[in-house]
């Protein structure tokens, strides 16, 4: 018995070392994935980087890492992801910057800073300093009172935006993400955190390499067995399999742990944080009350959908599911909110309430009817915060405008792809966008309500009568104006940062007329390639008689003296809001 105490204490100090080796071994090898992605990246985005943000040589890798990063958290297109960049001097240690309204009217703002190590040892932690300033940035960028002053213009734009919305009633939501090669910030930098305070409305992320490329391998299947807590009913329905129950929180955590993002698909990129989320917030305070079991009550369940799932009929309850490539398709909100409960509860020695459930409901679908699986997902969370392009990829409007559009030599990519656009691509994301803007006439809901793009304002978009013709234009005047916002002319005024959408209208509608035609309606394949041949043309005309259209019409709104007598955060707010369109001339 002795020897064998002996040998069982030999082995284990030697079974840890081992484990500590693996464990390295793996993180060596996200290290690596994410830096040979950093070379790919760099290429792509080396001609703007140059030309938009002055950054060459060596820092281009670095300004690669936090593009990656607001990519990837925030599931952004890849145009969408540069345009958050905001390196160079004057950029309070923000190197880029996210806006998103709420629909209730609230801001979510995220804030990155990148520390990209050459050094692929992943042994630094994310520095005080670098803690220090986003402190600073936090307390300074978001105050309307406060002046700026030494500020570069990407950074000013976009805060000027977001300082417009909180001058109108919003409320910011800031999640500040602090992202490197290596360790979490240490606890010094974490004083500075609690220093700061204001945790209502603050959160504070960590990302790495290795959070990365647990994201990027979201599309990995998921195999895993869900403890069921009491009775459970389980039909067949239409050749597919529904079971309805209930399961503990704590159980909902043990997966969330084992399984992360990859049990919530995109729904991850949407998580809005613990703190300065007002439902995620009723999540946790009904988690942590004195009455817990309320819980199963107060919160809508989640959904979850898998391609087969067993389990014992002859048992009563308490069922064991054994579930095949499994997803959480609604739910994503309360999935997270357990999971950061219960890793703070943890962090205090204390544990989730057992007597705290919530409902379950898991559909058995096959591979193959992803329609099925799109409505259920679009239907389950028609409330919630997230992005239903891709649930609209395959209506009948955006398959028809990608045949249309494909006869002109373009390609609509209806859903998203990790690849890198060409200049004939056009996605759905943007083609909303430049419609409403130039053919709707809703300039400001083009740029400030992308949220809506794809929910209430879909059928106003994407009516009937919308061509390929009609997008593909849409859609050059978008990007011309753009262009300009991002690399303005030296004699181009401040409004030309902030009124891309207005001027690109006005550019559609000097192309009508230049077309004899009356309605967006009939621009259609016959026109098309006078319209081109007119852009190439006149496009630069077009764009200076627009701007001298909007000097007008702020003369109207303010008064002859407006370039001296309103701020840029009111001429930012100015193109926020409508009531400019009635001052445009017809």
């Amino acid at each position: 018995m002795t020897k064998a105490k002996n040998v069982v204490h030999c082995e284990h100090p030697r079974s840890q070392i081992i484990h500590k080796k693996i464990k390295r071994m793996s993180m060596n090898i996200n290290l690596s994935i994410i830096d040979q992605q950093l070379t790919g990246i760099s290429e792509q985005i080396e001609e703007r980087a140059k030309s938009e943000l002055g950054v060459v040589g060596d820092s281009l890798k670095s300004l690669s890492f936090v593009y990656l990063c607001a990519k990837t958290i925030l599931d952004l297109e890849p145009d969408k992801a540069f345009e958050c960049l905001t390196e160079g001097g004057g950029d309070f240690g923000v190197d880029a910057i996210h806006a998103q309204v709420l629909g209730d009217g609230d801001i979510a703002i995220t804030l990155f800073q990148g520390k990209y190590k050459r050094k692929l040892d992943g042994e630094s932690t994310f520095s005080e300093n670098g803690i220090e300033k986003l402190t600073t940035a936090c307390r300074y960028l978001f105050d309307t009172s406060v002046s700026l002053q030494s500020i570069n213009p990407q950074l000013r734009a976009k805060v000027e935006d977001i300082r417009s919305c909180i001058r109108d009633g919003a409320m910011p939501r800031v999640r500040v993400i602090a992202c490197n090669n290596g360790r979490k910030w240490n606890q010094s930098a974490q004083e500075i955190i609690d220093r700061f305070g204001n945790h209502d409305q603050i959160s504070w992320q960590h990302v790495n390499h290795d959070i990365l490329v647990n994201v990027l391998q979201k599309t990995k299947p998921v195999n895993d067995t869900i403890c069921l807590s009491g009775k459970a009913i389980v039909e067949d329905m239409d050749y597919s399999q529904v079971c309805v129950g209930r399961v503990s929180v704590s159980e909902i955590a043990r997966l969330m742990k084992a399984h992360g993002d990859r049990l919530l698909d995109r729904n991850i990129r949407s998580y809005l944080g613990l703190h300065g989320n007002r439902v995620n917030e009723d999540i946790r305070a009904t988690l942590v009350s004195e009455k817990p079991s309320d819980f199963y009550f107060f919160n809508n369940g989640l959904t979850v959908i898998c391609n087969n799932f067993f389990y014992d009929a002859f048992q009563t309850g308490n069922h064991r599911i054994n579930m095949e490539d499994f997803q959480i398709v609604n739910g994503g909100q309360t999935c997270m909110t357990i999971l950061r409960t219960f890793e703070e509860l943890q962090s205090q020695q204390q544990h989730l309430p057992e007597n705290a459930y919530v409902l379950i409901r898991i559909y058995k679908l096959n591979k193959d009817n992803q329609d099925t699986v799109s409505l259920i997902t679009q239907a389950t969370n028609s409330q919630n915060p997230v992005d239903l392009r891709d649930l609209r990829s395959n209506d009948k409007i955006q398959k028809q405008l990608g045949m249309s559009i494909k006869n002109f030599g373009y390609t609509y990519r209806r859903q998203r792809m990790e690849t890198t656009l060409k200049p004939t691509d056009i996605t759905t994301g943007t083609a909303a966008e430049a419609v409403l803007a130039v053919w709707r006439r809703a300039p400001h809901q083009a740029k400030f309500y992308n949220r809506d793009h794809f929910g209430k304002l879909y059928s106003s978009i994407f009516t009937e009568s919308l061509n390929g013709a009609q997008v593909i234009m849409a859609v050059l005047l978008y990007r011309f104006a753009e262009n300009r916002r991002r690399r303005p002319l030296p004699n181009d005024p401040s409004l030309v940062r902030y009124a891309s959408c207005f001027l690109a209208m006005l550019m559609g509608r000097q192309m009508l007329l230049d077309l004899h035609i009356q309605h967006v309606d009939e621009l259609d394949h016959k026109n098309f390639e006078l319209a081109i041949s007119l852009l190439d043309k006149n496009g630069n005309d077009y764009f200076v008689t627009s701007i001298e259209q909007i000097k007008k019409a702020l003369v109207r709104l303010y008064g002859a003296d407006w370039e001296n007598s309103i701020s840029m955060l009111q001429l930012s707010a100015t193109f926020r809001r409508g009531d400019l369109i009635s001052f445009l001339e017809p």
